[in-house]
């Protein structure tokens, strides 16, 4: 990496007339590195690598990368550490450090789940478009007697409006049941329900 300083210094020698061939000499630069900064108005270099070469982990990708899909798989708690996975790479005769393992795997975890993370589809719907139904099981006190219920709900998506209808059983006709007095109550049906 070529910084500012280093750029000016070498247009600074060319303009008091030494010659690229004494400006690589005195500042220990290859003359195609001075050649460049003479003809670029560019003020700063820097090299990015295309492929980070990895002599010790390239033949154990696979396995890793094996390993890797299982662990996304999991919850984030149930995951092996990169200590736990630098082991497993090592029984299989792995002779690298541990650090390349780490960084391999924060690397291929980033870009996996920022591809999980950059999908977001907005929760919005239009006034009778939809409505969501499900059921829970309470327990209430009716009567001095400890009962378990049947709770119904309804909601409408779009105004959040809500109606909750307790049942003693859970049928087929608690659903009917609590569909009706939802629809009732809302005053007409919408046109899907989730």
């Amino acid at each position: 990496m070529m910084i500012v300083e280093t750029i000016g210094k070498i247009r600074r020698m060319f303009r008091d007339q030494h010659s690229i061939r004494e400006i690589s000499r005195t500042l220990r630069l290859s003359r195609k590195v001075v050649r460049k900064a003479l003809r670029s108005d560019t003020t700063a270099f820097a090299y990015k690598r295309q492929r980070q070469p990895r002599p010790q982990l390239d033949s154990h990708v696979a396995p890793l990368e094996a390993l890797l899909v299982e662990e996304l798989a999991k919850p984030k708690r149930q995951r092996l550490s990169y200590v736990r996975l630098f082991e497993i790479l090592r029984q299989d005769g792995f002779t690298g450090g541990y650090d390349s393992v780490r960084r391999y795997a924060q690397r291929w975890f980033k870009d996996r789940t920022a591809i999980a993370q950059g999908v977001f589809v907005p929760l919005a719907f239009a006034p009778g478009e939809a409505y969501q139904f499900d059921w829970s099981h309470e327990t209430a006190l009716i009567d001095g007697v400890t009962t378990q219920i049947k709770v119904a709900h309804v909601r409408l998506c779009h105004s959040r409006l809500f109606l909750l209808r307790a049942y003693p059983r859970e049928s087929q006709e608690m659903v009917f049941d609590a569909h009706e007095h939802a629809f009732r109550f809302f005053g007409g049906a919408c046109r899907r329900g989730i």
